[in-house]
């Protein structure tokens, strides 16, 4: 008899990602993370697919440390560790230490050692490499005023462990989401020197990098972020560097463009970007070429959405570097696709078939993705010549093992007659003659999906006894502006509106669901309509709204992404229309709750905040409704993702429980 699933097994299934290619395409690494509950972390080794060797697929690290690889040459891999912990973060920065492991066989050894916190490390020769660095400007201009001083420098060490007791907020943003607080803090261009053990500065002081590509022959690089002008937030800029001159460019892409990543096909320029005329910071990007002259002609507006679909197990990924064409994911409906665009913009499928969460391009005959199939748990494919091979089974011996729920599609039209994506997840003893409770869940974003993958916790409900549903209402991405477009006036309108129809559509579809017994939970956007549900409808008798938001007024003004992306969707701010604010803020009607609801917030979530949760928790106990919060030290808007393995169990035995409670 198969085992049902477990409320721990998040930590034994395995998650996928970070692949990447060879610099002669011949073979991949790619990390695959589990979770530790004993020792409440996570253990990530890197992996190497080689199909010249036997066998083909191979661990290359064993330890808790590993990080995403990186091809220093075709037989050598570089990641992340700091293995002889001899390079401890203190007040003055976490070093990188990066190690060096031959695919040949042999033990990781200690290559150099960076000062600050690096990513996105970009060889340029064996000697010389580009670095994303995380700079701290308060630290960095007390020890330019110690010098070399190691009395001052010692004293300076006292000061700061002293300082660490306050904060000091002057800019925005002054904290992001997963980094805490970020005030005086910038991501920095940096050249390295192994030799020389240097590290030069490209970037200007107060310039706060988001990305960088360079050109195939690394004569080029574009580089691009947040212009600081003194300590005041400025706009986004753009860049070109010719590496050998060192001359640098401002490309003109003129004030209130959002660069979302730039990239060269051959020695041609492109970049991403949008100036958010329609819809803001949650437009669809359009498609530019750079010309010689560093000025931006649009080439097309594709409407996409790039990266994957969501799942509550999955590793990190990225698209392969440019060529003759980018390559990206692009969620498409509810599913996702591995893509290339060439320089005129025509966009054709590499591969898909399943979700793909990460994938490469050797031959592009031969893609190797990391993907899930309905209802399973990822695993390395290639598509070759048109079919598919799966070619791991990290998660084989699980899927055996265990009686997964069957997803099945279950597509419904609005009100308005807009097509919705729907998905009912039955538990796996299903009896057609029996009654079942039930759980609507609404996705974050709201630009994002669900598709049929694997979702650890929907898959322990569906064991636990209750019928699942979820769909992608008008917000998401996968299908255009049009469809994604709830701004302002519609925010909780159009969406609500969407996902009581479904509800509607499945009621009448499964009569195996007690209406009696409905329950209802989301995270992020999906804490907001939680929120918004339960003002504006009793027909659900419980509610879990995680990392929630309640008022947008509050909301606007604490978070790093309120004061311009939450008043971009809202088209407003509080000294201009306070009232619309309000009347789309799921507190203005918490006085009409009846619900029971249990709220999870986490104290170091600076994307919802938890002023917002605190706010809904004591306007429902002011009115005599049944509420519970559960606050999670130490963690951010990440938790039920990727936050530590025992407080993502309580999560979900708190949310469960509640569930049982009322349902």
């Amino acid at each position: 008899m198969k085992k049902k699933v477990s409320i721990e097994d998040f930590a034994s299934i395995k998650a996928l990602g970070n692949l990447t290619l060879s610099p002669e395409g011949d073979k991949i690494a790619f990390t695959v993370k589990e979770g530790d509950l004993e020792n409440n972390n996570y253990r990530t080794d890197i992996w190497v697919y080689d199909p010249a060797r036997s066998p083909a697929l191979y661990r290359l690290t064993a330890g808790e440390d590993g990080s995403a690889p990186l091809f220093k040459d075709n037989d050598t891999i570089l990641f992340a560790a700091d293995r002889k912990k001899r390079h401890p973060a203190d007040v003055f920065g976490k070093p990188t230490v990066i190690q060096q492991i031959s695919l040949r066989g042999g033990e990781a050894e200690e290559c150099f050692v960076l000062p600050f916190a690096a990513s996105a490390i970009t060889p340029l020769s064996r000697e010389e490499f580009l670095c994303s660095g995380k700079r701290d400007l308060h630290v960095e201009g007390l020890l330019a005023k110690a010098g070399k001083d190691a009395a001052k420098k010692e004293a300076l060490k006292k000061q700061l462990e002293e300082e660490k007791d306050y904060e000091v907020f002057d800019e925005l943003p002054f904290w992001k989401n997963g980094q805490g607080v970020t005030n005086k803090c910038r991501s920095g261009l940096f050249l390295c020197d192994i030799r020389q053990n240097t590290q030069k500065l490209l970037t200007r002081p107060f310039f706060d990098l988001e990305g960088f590509a360079l050109s195939k022959d690394k004569s080029l690089l574009l580089y691009w972020g947040n212009e600081y002008e003194s300590l005041r937030l400025k706009n986004e800029q753009l860049f070109l560097r010719h590496m050998k001159s060192g001359k640098v460019t401002r490309i003109k892409i003129g004030r209130g463009f959002s660069v979302s990543r730039a990239f060269f096909l051959g020695k041609q320029m492109f970049c991403f970007g949008t100036r958010g005329e329609k819809m803001g910071t949650s437009q669809n990007d359009e498609f530019y070429a750079i010309g010689e002259e560093g000025r931006l002609q649009r080439i097309s507006s594709p409407d996409i959405s790039f990266g994957p679909v969501g799942s509550d197990i999955a590793g990190g990924g990225a698209s392969q570097p440019a060529g003759s064409a980018l390559y990206f994911i692009q969620t498409e409906g509810y599913r996702s696709f591995y893509k290339k665009m060439d320089a005129n913009g025509q966009i054709k499928t590499v591969c898909g078939g399943t979700e793909i969460i990460s994938a490469a391009v050797g031959d592009e005959r031969d893609c190797y993705f990391i993907g899930m199939e309905k209802d399973r748990p990822q695993e390395l494919y290639r598509q070759k010549e048109g079919k598919t091979e799966r070619l791991s089974a990290f998660n084989e011996a699980y899927v055996k093992e265990h009686a997964i729920g069957k997803t099945k599609y279950m597509a419904c039209r609005d009100r308005e007659g807009t097509p919705i994506d729907g998905f009912v997840l039955y538990p796996p003893d299903f009896d057609p003659k029996e009654k079942y409770p039930a759980i609507l869940t609404v996705h974050g974003g709201p630009r994002s999906a669900y598709g049929q993958g694997f979702f650890q916790e929907f898959q322990y409900w569906a064991a636990c006894g209750y019928i699942v549903f979820f769909c992608n209402p008008p917000g998401s991405s996968g299908k255009g502006d049009g469809f994604a477009d709830i701004l302002g006036e519609k925010f909780g309108v159009r969406d609500y509106n969407a996902l009581m129809d479904f509800t509607d559509k499945v009621l009448k579809k499964v009569p195996q669901i007690d209406p009696a017994r409905l329950a209802m939970t989301g995270g992020s956007y999906g804490g907001f309509m939680a929120n918004w549900i339960i003002g504006h409808t009793d027909r659900f008798k419980a509610v879990v709204s995680c990392r929630s938001i309640s008022n947008y007024v509050s909301k606007c003004l604490t978070t790093d992404i309120g004061y311009y992306h939450n008043l971009s969707q809202m088209g407003t701010d509080p000294w201009e229309n306070e009232p619309m604010l309000w009347a789309h803020s799921p507190l203005a009607y918490a006085d009409k709750v009846k619900t029971p609801t249990l709220f999870i917030q986490s104290d170091e979530d600076y994307r919802c905040w938890m002023g917002d949760a605190v706010q809904m928790l004591q306007a429902l106990l002011l009115h005599g409704v049944p509420a519970r919060m559960c606050l999670f030290h130490g963690e951010n808007h990440e938790l039920s993702r990727s936050g530590k393995p025992k407080h993502r169990l309580r999560r979900l035995k708190e949310m469960t429980a509640w569930f049982d409670r009322y349902c």
